[in-house]
């Protein structure tokens, strides 16, 4: 069985009102048989790091907090070298805990309809569906706070009547993602390591579609940090659908901008 753990970046608001430029869920799966080395593993990164920069255990390590010294952070005053090399540390532990990582991109500026949220897990709950089935494991989702009666509308939706689009042609195929396992799960992510590696995968494929800035001598999280996945991103999540990187899938894509 695959733990499905799904946190997001960025807001479901309008461009117009002073949202962002995109909603981003983003996924890390691990198995459950590997569970405890995983955990292991992160808490093992996350003491290294309380002895290395002095962040404490119970505080967050989130893209916002990085990004903006906030939160356990805010103390500590950390240069943007420093916070860049947590990031990418925790990124690089991925491959290394044998755990894969994807995102869903939707694309504000170009949507032309619908609400992004539901986009979002709809493809995510789609590709999810198809490791599901060619892998012949169950999933269960485990997913940062908020909106939790509208995430389980939309799993009992893909349980009871899936779709996709067609890979050939137009259309659409009916998957119905019987190897999902109950409601999805809703959990604070100040009490999930895991979670908070979800977000910074997250924001990382934000950055990788919207490059960073190039005012940043050091940015926190540049367009690459994405890669620094490695063998980690799930490249069959879009290798039909194309896309900026192995392991991001985007909509709408952009040859479709009006």
């Amino acid at each position: 069985m695959y733990l499905a753990y799904i946190d997001e970046s960025g807001c479901t608001g309008a461009l117009a009102n002073g949202g962002s430029k995109s909603f981003v869920l983003g996924c890390l799966l691990v198995r459950s048989s590997q569970w405890s080395q995983t955990f292991d593993a992160v808490l093992g990164y996350r003491r290294y790091i309380r002895e290395e920069f002095g962040l404490r255990l119970r505080d967050e390590i989130k893209a916002n907090n990085l990004l903006h010294n906030r939160g356990g952070f805010r103390e500590l005053a950390l240069s943007e070298q420093s916070r860049h090399s947590i990031y990418r540390g925790a990124l690089r532990l991925v491959p290394k805990i044998e755990a894969k990582a994807f995102a869903v991109v939707i694309r504000k500026e170009f949507l032309q309809g619908g609400d992004p949220h539901e986009w979002a897990w709809r493809f995510l709950l789609q590709r999810l569906e198809r490791l599901a089935t060619t892998s012949g494991a169950q999933v269960m989702v485990i997913h940062d706070e908020g909106q939790a009666d509208e995430i389980r509308r939309l799993a009992r939706k893909a349980r009871r009547a899936g779709v996709a689009g067609s890979a050939f042609g137009s259309g659409v195929v009916q998957r119905p993602f019987d190897r999902l396992i109950d409601d999805p799960v809703s959990r604070n992510s100040q009490q999930s390591l895991l979670l908070q590696v979800a977000d910074l995968i997250a924001y990382a494929a934000f950055r990788r579609v919207y490059p960073a800035p190039s005012t940043r001598k050091h940015p926190v999280v540049p367009t690459a940090m994405w890669d620094e996945l490695g063998v980690a991103r799930m490249a069959e999540v879009n290798q039909r659908s194309g896309g900026p990187s192995p392991g991001i899938v985007t909509w709408p894509r952009q040859e479709r901008a009006p």
